[in-house]
C-alpha cells in the first residue's frame, strides 16, 4: 500500500499487524546519456511494487535527494542533484522518530546507489543509518525515561537479544542489490547490468538511441543489455526482498511485552511479466 493512500484505520492495521513499512532510498545522478537520471531509486520504488504483488507492506513515497556526488560528472547541464550527509542525518531522524511514533516497528530503506560496499557504507545510507539509531534511542527514552536500559525490566536484555529481540532492528536500511548477487549479476554504473534493469523494470528511463552519445568507460558496455538478463536481476532481488521483508519478528515494544510476527511469502510459480 501506498501510505500517501492510506486511512487512518488502514494505518492503524498496519501497525497493529506489524507490517513492513519501506522507504525507497535514492539520488537524482548522471546516468550516462542513455538513462534517466532517477535510475537509482526507480530500481527501487519498481522492485518494490513488484514485491508489494505478494505482500502486506507500506510503500512510503521515495526520496530522490540523497548524496549524490560529483564524482561521475559535475552537475552543469548533467542533473546530478547533491545533498550531503550532514544535511540528510536530521532530516532521516525526524522522519524515524515520525514513524515510530505512529506506531511502526518494521521500519526499512531500501538503497541502490553506491552499494557495492554496503558493510562500509557510502554518505546517504550512513546518514539513514546513524539517523534510524538515534531516533530509535530518542523514542525509547522519551517512552521509557532517562535509564531505561539500566532498569530492572530489561535485566532479560542480553538473552532476548540472543532470540532476535533486538529494538534496534525496527529501523534497518538495506542494498537493493545484496552481495550474494556479486558474480551472479553485473554491478555496475550505467552499464550493462543498471541498464538491463531498466528495460525491464521501467524500459521508458532507456533511451537505446543515445547509447552511442556516451563517452564514459562505466558506460561501455551499456548497449549489451537486455530485457531478458534485467529479469534475472528482478528474480535475485525479489529473493532478497523476501528475505529481509517478510521473515519471522520478536519485538520488544515499548511497554515491555513481547510479541511475535510471523510472515510468511511464497514466491508465484511464475514469475509475472515486466514491462
Amino acid at each position: 500500500m501506498r501510505y500517501e493512500l492510506m486511512l487512518p484505520h488502514q494505518i492503524r492495521k498496519a501497525t497493529a499487524e506489524n507490517w513492513p513499512v519501506v522507504l525507497p532510498l535514492g539520488v537524482l545522478e548522471y546516468h550516462g546519456e542513455h538513462m534517466a537520471v532517477g535510475m537509482d531509486t526507480l530500481a527501487v520504488v519498481k522492485m518494490l511494487e513488484l514485491f508489494e504483488k505478494e505482500a502486506d507492506i507500506v510503500i512510503l513515497p521515495p526520496f530522490y535527494y540523497g548524496a549524490a556526488s560529483y564524482a561521475v560528472a559535475p552537475p552543469e547541464g548533467n542533473g546530478s542533484v547533491q545533498v550531503g550527509g550532514n544535511a540528510l542525518a536530521p532530516f532521516a531522524d525526524e522522519l524515524f522518530y515520525s514513524l515510530l511514533r505512529i506506531g511502526f516497528r518494521n521500519i526499512h530503506a531500501i538503497i541502490h546507489h553506491q552499494t557495492e560496499n554496503f558493510v562500509a557504507g557510502m554518505p546517504t545510507d550512513l546518514a539513514f543509518k546513524t539517523a534510524g539509531r538515534q531516533a530509535i534511542f530518542r523514542f525509547l527514552e522519551k517512552e521509557r525515561g532517562e535509564g531505561w536500559w539500566g532498569s530492572e525490566a530489561m535485566a532479560g536484555y542480553y538473552a532476548e537479544h540472543a532470540e532476535g529481540a533486538n529494538f534496534f532492528n525496527w529501523i534497518q536500511v538495506h542494498p537493493l542489490m545484496p552481495a550474494a548477487m556479486n558474480g551472479q549479476y553485473p554491478f555496475d554504473h550505467a552499464g550493462i547490468g543498471e541498464t538491463s534493469l531498466m528495460l525491464a523494470l521501467c524500459p521508458e528511463a532507456v533511451d537505446a538511441g543515445n547509447f552511442t552519445d556516451n563517452t564514459g568507460w562505466y558506460t561501455a558496455s551499456a548497449p549489451e543489455a537486455s530485457i531478458e538478463l534485467g529479469q534475472k536481476g528482478v528474480a535475485m532481488i525479489l529473493k532478497h526482498l523476501r528475505a529481509i521483508l517478510s521473515i519471522t519478528r520478536l519485538c520488544l515494544l515499548p511497554k515491555g511485552r513481547r510479541e511475535r510476527r510471523r510472515r510468511y511469502f511464497t514466491a508465484p510459480a511464475v514469475m509475472p511479466m515486466i514491462r
